[in-house]
């Protein structure tokens, strides 16, 4: 490499691209992507705006092509690409884009479908009406200019801003390390917000957001509570949740529709109504029939059509959880102050606007002032020179030239060289009596408006009164009501909003499946039925148990390891009546060859419940109910178990009940729950009854007063005796016969107490299930066989039975 009569320079590489890249960032946060505090614009708008103003294109003058706007713009202020500069400039004619828009379009400037706006060559452009009071007196030496990129002209560093643009439009940008996102505000409400911090400067931000409640997008919308504008407001940082504007409504079939009129800020309108038909079209969402977008020039409608049996409600939550129908605004409050980015605080917002316009007044006034006492030092020459009009006009006729004059009218008549110089150019009308009078009328008005700026420059306060006298002009003239409404709480979608609350049964197969089916589904059928199918289960796998609980309700699973998990009635997948159902490992964490045994519905934690748990080996347990309030995935232990024993059943008490537990041999005991003291999850229980060898435990049930004891055999035989025939004893004995267990009933397999408003839900090996109203069972004593509940085939019996209310749907 020659380097003859070169001079190199070793520089440390990792420090040069710190301070290049410290350079670059600088440039970027100052040049680029903040707004400043005072205008609330960036300079790419700046420069704009000012390029439209400087150029003539202001509201009363004709729309000029966007492509002239660009030219201008990049040839004296922006060296950079036409394309962000005329995307900016598009920006600030969107009105769904920007609260207030700046630049006035003409033609296709876009829309909130997501269209670009056409080509610069085929759009015009002019200055907006509330973007002249942007400029308002930039003439005026209110703001200082600084030399454009090639020094050849000046552009200014800030514009006057008649208002607080930076909150009234808002501003987002990234930059480099840090980020700014600012919603936009109702202009009437931040001009109110402004004049209070004016009047009391010791206001609290809590006292602001009297007056400036909150964003209000032009889209509309709603924003869910107020917490998060405080936070935004107060650290200058917040998340702010938007929601869609809808309405439920009922149309001539007796369907519902709901309507979408105002959607959240900056949300694309085509992908929101594409986003919904994904979820419809991928049955991830039910009850939607149809969609539209009926939107047009009077204002945005988007028309979803709901299915007859759809719960509008429930379709309109899960919109909100799953699409942008909700959205969250992140407020980042950052903006330039004094050239270095600053978070703000609301207050400290104003603050800065207020000083800006105190200085752009204050400056204003100065120049008027000086205009004004210059043009009154030229009237005092006039008024000189109209008293001697005589001898001003001799010595004007004898002088050879202009400046022999001009020295002789200041020698003579004590007059600067401007006051000799209006005079020598003072037309002959001047001197007509008219004229005279009119040079004296203006001369004491400018004494009258001299006074009064040297007033305002002396007074503080006068010059706080002229900025609100301002805002409330331009608050008269551009107010509007508030689009955005702000709801009075913000609670968090639960997500059982999104489901319908129904009567479901839970159904739960010898090998695991689980799943949950409307009750509905099953009617009612008389004693002696076939039944209909529950589900198809696997070849050697039956149903187990059946439960009839709300969507809503809390599902306590205990199993045959003593163990107890929890899960939503609604987290269960629905199935149809015939479906096998979800493995219900996929749905918790159970061990293998554990098995659920007792399922407990649980609308509340009442710290006066208890659980009551009974083993296989006889023995029964109390918890109370508080225990089980956080339930980990994996499980909590339930009661602790001896050898070979294993929970069979658990039911939910109130202290005060009796229970009754049945042998598989016929048996049966019944005893008050006091004499079993409750005890901590990890007890193991006491004995609740003695058992023959062979037997075990098939069930246990808590006592209802008037209610029968209804016992049903493994080959479909049943009865229902009063409950009044089984005495109450202690616990541990062996009990008293429930049923005559014979080679035709088979033994006993479930007990279930039961009223005359019950139906019986049995289910048989095969997976076939019969419902069946309790009062057509005959009530028969204790040591009986019963009737037929269920006819069986060969080698089919009844594993499990379960106790429904009756509906009007299940009657015949």
């Amino acid at each position: 490499m020659e380097l003859t009569n070169q001079k190199v320079i070793e520089v440390n590489i990792e420090d040069e691209v710190k301070r290049s890249f410290i350079d670059y960032a600088m440039s970027v946060i100052v040049s680029r992507a903040l707004p400043d505090v005072r205008d609330g614009l960036k300079p790419v708008h700046r420069r704009i705006l000012y390029s439209m103003f400087e150029l003539g294109v202001t509201p009363d003058k004709p729309y000029r092509k966007s492509a002239r706007i660009v030219g201008d713009v990049l040839g004296k202020y922006h060296p950079h690409g036409d394309a962000a500069v005329y995307e900016a400039m598009v920006r600030m004619a969107q009105d769904f884009s920007i609260r207030y828009p700046l630049v006035d379009g003409h033609g296709n400037f876009g829309s909130i479908d997501g269209d670009s706006a056409a080509a610069m060559r085929y759009t015009e452009a002019r200055l907006s009406k509330i973007a002249m009071e942007l400029m308002a007196d930039i003439g005026k030496e209110t703001v200082d200019f600084m030399p454009n990129f090639d020094e050849t002209l000046k552009e200014p560093t800030v514009l006057p801003s008649k208002f607080p643009n930076l909150l009234v439009n808002g501003s987002s940008g990234i930059a480099v390390g840090m980020a700014t996102n600012i919603p936009p505000h109702n202009l009437g409400e931040v001009i109110d917000g402004t004049i209070a911090l004016i009047d009391n400067p010791d206001i609290t931000i809590e006292q602001l957001m009297k007056y400036i409640k909150g964003p209000d997008f032009p889209t509309g919308g709603i924003i869910l509570g107020k917490e998060g504008i405080r936070e935004a407001y107060t650290t200058g940082k917040g998340r702010i949740i938007t929601r869609a504007k809808a309405e439920i409504e009922e149309m001539q079939n007796g369907r519902a529709r709901i309507v979408v009129t105002e959607i959240p800020y900056q949300v694309n309108k085509a992908k929101l109504i594409e986003r919904i038909a994904e979820l419809v079209r991928d049955k991830s969402i039910e009850g939607i029939s149809d969609i539209r977008d009926e939107s047009d020039k009077s204002g945005m409608r988007i028309v979803i059509e709901l299915k007859k049996d759809a719960n509008p409600n429930i379709v309109l939550n899960y919109l909100y959880k799953h699409t942008q129908m909700q959205e969250t605004f992140g407020v980042i409050m950052l903006a330039l102050v004094d050239g270095e980015p600053k978070i703000m605080n609301l207050k400290e917002m104003l603050t800065h606007y207020i000083l800006h316009q105190k200085e752009v007044i204050t400056r204003r006034t100065r120049y008027d002032l000086d205009k004004a006492q210059a043009r009154a030092h030229i009237l005092e020459g006039l008024l000189i020179a109209l008293d001697h009009i005589d001898a001003v006009i001799s010595l004007i006729r004898s002088s050879r030239t202009v400046q022999i004059a001009k020295e002789g009218l200041m020698k003579n008549f004590s007059l600067t060289e401007k006051q000799a110089q209006a005079i020598l150019d003072m037309r002959l009308q001047r001197l007509t009596g008219l004229e005279r009078e009119k040079v004296q009328q203006e001369y004491a008005e400018l004494q009258n408006t001299i006074k009064y700026l040297q007033e305002v420059l002396a007074n503080e306060r006068m010059v706080y009164d002229i900025i609100k006298e301002e805002l409330l002009t331009i608050k008269e003239k551009y107010g509007d009501e508030r689009r955005t409404q702000i709801s009075s709480a913000s609670d968090e979608i639960d997500i059982e909003d999104l489901i319908q609350e129904q009567d479901v049964v839970i159904t739960l197969t010898h090998y695991g499946y689980v799943k949950r089916t409307p009750l509905s589904v099953y009617k009612s059928q008389h004693r002696g039925g076939r039944g209909i199918v529950a589900l198809q289960t696997r070849e050697d796998d039956f149903v187990e148990d059946i439960y009839v609980t709300s969507t809503h309700d809390r599902l306590l699973f205990f199993s045959s390891l003593g163990k107890v998990y929890e899960l939503k009635a609604y987290e269960i997948p629905e199935a149809g009546r015939q479906a096998r159902g979800t493995p219900i490992i996929n749905l918790i964490q159970v061990a293998p060859g554990e098995r659920i045994q007792a399922v407990i519905p649980v609308k509340d934690i009442d710290d006066k419940k208890y659980i009551m748990m009974a083993t296989r080996k006889g023995y029964i347990k109390k918890s109370l109910l508080d225990e089980f309030i956080n339930i980990r995935k994996g499980g909590l232990v339930a009661i602790t178990l001896r050898d070979d024993d294993e929970l069979i059943q658990a039911q939910l008490t109130d202290g005060d009940r009796e229970i009754i537990m049945a042998s598989h041999n016929g048996m049966a005991i019944r005893f008050h729950e006091s004499e079993v003291r409750h005890m901590g999850r990890t007890a193991m229980g006491v004995k609740g009854m003695e058992l023959d060898e062979g037997d075990y435990i098939i069930g246990m049930e808590l006592v209802k007063e008037g209610a029968y004891v209804l016992s049903i055999s493994e080959n479909g035989y049943g009865k229902k005796t009063a409950v009044d025939e089984y005495r109450v004893q202690g616990r541990g004995g062996k009990g008293i016969i429930t049923m005559n267990v014979t080679k035709k009933t088979g033994k006993l397999v479930a007990l279930k107490v039961v009223t005359d408003d019950d139906d019986l839900m049995i289910i048989n090996s095969e997976g076939t299930v019969i419902r069946i109203d309790s009062r057509e069972i005959a009530s028969t004593g204790r040591n009986t066989q019963g009737v037929m509940l269920m006819k069986l085939d060969g080698g089919v019996s009844v594993v499990s039975v379960a106790r429904v209310k009756r509906s009007e749907d299940s009657e015949d």
